[in-house]
């Protein structure tokens, strides 16, 4: 299926590695020029040589942390020097430490607060008074599927991705009208470099071999594997497609029918 999006201009955030760097990957397949941040030069280079060795969507990088309070108007900046303007808005963290409840000292909280949730909302709401005017644009914000389900030794990604689901959906209401949609697209159990220190954590936490938590978890999910960054990348692009127009608010869920 053509997504009708070539030659849009896209933001995605944390895409270093991992679930940002396929979705960035999964844009420009369809012809998208996108913007990479992260704060792994090399890693963000590497990333766009490989897109722009494809021959479809161009990619450039900007160095960039979520925690920087210059973080709004690095990007910004960056955005109009590289892409000239914005159509789609990818926002995706890194994850926070693993850990319980007990775990979340005020300090922590604060800190990863900032990062994962107020940066997101501040560099949503800067964008969108540029995509309403146009009047089409597309927002897609990567949560995890810990919202519908809490997820064991997550307490902080639990919560503070949760704060997402209503800034969200109260984000997709009131611009509804104006051609601009809003989703949280929610992570299960995809294969990345995320998921390989989760599991570390975990049999470390268990007195377990990483083999035996991988084999666990797997027994959770009805499609019996993992998920592939691909198959992740391709759901969160159709978000973005000019199909997508009348699917905002939503939370979709990627987890092999887990949560």
């Amino acid at each position: 299926m053509d997504f009708n999006i070539s030659g849009k201009r896209a933001l995605v955030l944390a895409s270093s590695r991992g679930l940002g760097a396929g979705i960035a990957a999964a844009l420009a397949a369809e012809g998208v020029n996108v913007l990479l941040t992260g704060r792994s030069g090399d890693k963000l280079a590497a990333n766009c040589d490989a897109i722009n060795a494809r021959g479809k969507g161009k990619a450039d990088w900007v160095w960039s942390d979520l925690a920087d309070p210059d973080f709004v108007s690095t990007i910004q900046e960056a955005v109009k020097d590289k892409l000239g303007g914005l159509d789609i808005l990818v926002n995706n963290t890194g994850g926070p430490v693993p850990g319980s409840t007990e775990d979340m000292k005020v300090e922590r909280l604060e800190t990863y607060f900032q990062s994962m949730v107020v940066s997101v909302i501040a560099l949503t709401n800067a964008f969108l008074p540029a995509l309403k005017e146009q009047g089409w644009g597309r927002i897609v914000t990567v949560a995890s599927s810990g919202v519908i389900e809490p997820i064991p030794n997550l307490a902080l990604s639990n919560t503070l991705r949760a704060a997402l689901v209503g800034w969200n959906k109260t984000l997709a209401t009131e611009i509804a009208s104006t051609g601009v949609t809003a989703n949280l697209i929610l992570p299960g159990r995809i294969l990345t470099d995320r998921i390989e220190e989760l599991d570390g954590a975990n049999a470390k936490r268990l007195g377990a071999s990483l083999e035996e938590i991988r084999t666990a978890s797997i027994a959770t999910i009805p499609a019996g594997r993992l998920g592939t960054v691909e198959e992740f990348a391709a759901a969160a692009a159709f978000r973005c497609s000019q199909q997508a127009g009348y699917i905002t608010g939503t939370m979709m869920r990627v987890d092999g029918g887990a949560a």
